[in-house]
């Protein structure tokens, strides 16, 4: 590392913008930091992801100082490219629900013990598995174009590296270059992270193709390097068999699985490049989150996850068996209702954040026994997906704007509890929980959660988390070896007896009973209506 370039940078691209932080590799003390908006929607073009990078790039001083960098992103997101390299169709988020039909076919077709047996997963809407089954049903004209199939976090790192269509990269529509890591492919449900290698007759069972992983860029003229005790070629990670050009029409071509630090290669700059995370896997680096730690995360989605080396497998589907970043297991719950729930709240009552917090606190454990059960966008943990949110247990003496704001504080809470007691049934040991996400930041929330979790809880110093756990990999990409960075704590919060959960589960058994019988009628109606119109059908070509 040259004293021109003596810093690390890490990128978070979440669903609602791009963060980068620029760090000391050795202290991680933060120097700079950057963000841009991205736009709202459950489909977004990338091209909109890629402008927010380099926007974010800009407003933190540029890369001129900074040695290695590492890309970490939202999960999920299908990204379909062409044999050119440009994007087929805007990608679909984690949070497009349209393909939950497509989930269930497919554990109707891979059986759920047997899908969890082999990828530590099982679908749902959220998984691009689902989306690529969704893309294959729906849109036949686009899904006959797939040369490639990336997550956020791939494509960006391709992008970052030069590749891209030709009209619009130095490097060009390299699809062979695609790399990911494990944290990310672990969440496509074609994964399987106990081996580390793609399950590719479940990329079959889900869009019809057969499909390979990207054998890596091709080498060039200057040579071998090493960086971060990995052997590289020209500055692309060395592949045996590696070809150039775009890819043939033979198979649908996956992102290369990159090693915890493997370099995913260098910019035209120089720059070394990292292999990137999912988004809750960088967190867990850049809070240190070793044996014992359960990280609750509130923003736009919720997520309960903490690192192990025991194999998960939930066969309910409601703990994802996920790979970490540093070569372990990240068993992980999420829940689609976070802290938009406190945003609904504000709106509800007219007022600002704050003075939502104001009002919660003004009243007392369980909301003088209302209660909210937040599925405003159904459900992900437990698996509601047509389930919506309901205010329970009001009387004309307990209404007032005081236990509404505290019931929804006290909803949000209950349900990412649950998603705590779900890990914990895995085999997760947790002897302290790390509070963290910018709903964290609020008083109510802080001083509810000593109500609800009966664990010790920490709550660190607001920072971007994600984004200093990319930079964390970005460091020992390059150096070889991990750092150790500190985490400021701002809180310690002892838990309280209370009956607060034991009031929310009176009211979620019933919506869970309720769905499910709606679901149910549905279903059978659809059954009877498509039965009807195979018959109508049939007779038509009898007459």
């Amino acid at each position: 590392m040259t004293a021109a370039r003596r810093y690390v940078a890490g990128v978070d691209s979440s669903t609602q913008s791009c963060k980068i932080v620029i760090a000391d590799a050795d202290s991680g003390a933060v120097v700079r930091t950057g963000s841009a908006p991205h736009p709202p929607g459950t489909e977004v073009d990338p091209e909109q992801w890629w402008t927010a990078l380099q926007s974010a790039i800009a407003a933190a001083g540029g890369l001129d100082d900074v040695a290695a960098v590492s890309i970490s992103g939202q999960q999920h997101g299908l990204i379909a490219l062409d044999s050119q390299g440009r994007v087929i169709r805007d990608a679909l988020l984690w949070n497009d629900l349209r393909s939950n039909a497509a989930a269930r076919d497919l554990i109707a077709e891979v059986g759920a013990e047997d899908f969890v047996a082999r990828t530590g997963v099982l679908p749902v809407a959220s998984f691009t598995g689902a989306k690529l089954r969704w893309l294959r049903e729906n849109e036949p004209d686009n899904a006959s174009r797939v040369a490639a199939v990336a997550l956020p976090h791939d494509w960006l790192t391709w992008r970052f590296l030069g590749y891209g269509p030709a009209d619009c990269s130095a490097r060009g529509p390299v699809l062979e270059a695609l790399v990911t890591d494990a944290s990310d492919a672990s969440g496509t449900a074609y994964f399987d992270p106990e081996t580390g290698r793609y399950d590719l007759d479940l990329f079959r069972t889900a869009f019809g193709t057969a499909a390979r992983e990207a054998r890596g860029a091709p080498a060039t003229k200057s040579g071998p390097a090493t960086e971060g005790g990995h052997a590289t070629e020209g500055g692309h990670a060395a592949v045996p068999g590696a070809a150039s050009g775009v890819a043939t029409a033979s198979a649908i071509i996956l992102p290369r699985v990159l090693g915890d630090h493997e370099p995913a290669g260098r910019t035209t700059e120089g720059l070394l490049v990292g292999p990137g995370a999912g988004d809750n896997a960088a967190a867990a680096l850049g809070l240190g989150v070793t044996s014992g730690d359960v990280v609750i995360s509130i923003g736009t989605s919720g997520t309960v996850f903490g690192t192990t080396e025991v194999p998960i497998a939930d066969a309910s589907g409601t703990v994802a068996g996920f790979a970490s970043a540093d070569g372990g297991r990240l068993p992980l719950v999420a829940t689609l209702n976070a802290a938009r729930v406190l945003v609904s709240a504000s709106t509800l009552l007219r007022i600002s954040h704050d003075e939502v917090a104001a009002l919660a606190l003004a009243s007392s454990p369980g909301a003088n026994g209302i209660t909210l059960v937040p599925y405003f966008e159904g459900e992900r943990t437990p698996n509601l997906p047509d389930a919506t949110a309901r205010l329970e247990g009001m009387t004309l003496a307990n209404a007032s704007a005081e236990n509404v704001a505290r019931a929804f504080v006290e909803g949000m809470l209950c349900g990412l509890a649950d998603g705590l007691d779900a890990v914990q049934s895995q085999g997760l040991d947790a002897r302290r929980l790390l509070l963290i996400g910018g709903a964290a930041r609020n008083p109510a929330v802080r001083e509810v959660a000593r109500d609800i979790f009966t664990v010790p809880i920490d709550v660190p110093e607001q920072a971007e988390y994600v984004a200093i756990g990319a930079a964390r990999q970005a460091a020992w990409t390059l150096t070889g070896r991990l750092p150790k960075w500190p985490v400021e704590l701002v809180a310690t919060l002892h838990p309280r007896p209370s009956r607060v959960r034991q009031q929310y589960r009176s009211y979620t058994h019933d919506v869970t009973r309720s769905t499910a019988r709606e679901h149910s009628l549905s279903t059978d109606q659809n059954s009877l209506h498509d039965h009807r119109r195979s018959s109508d059908a049939s007779a038509s070509a009898k007459g």
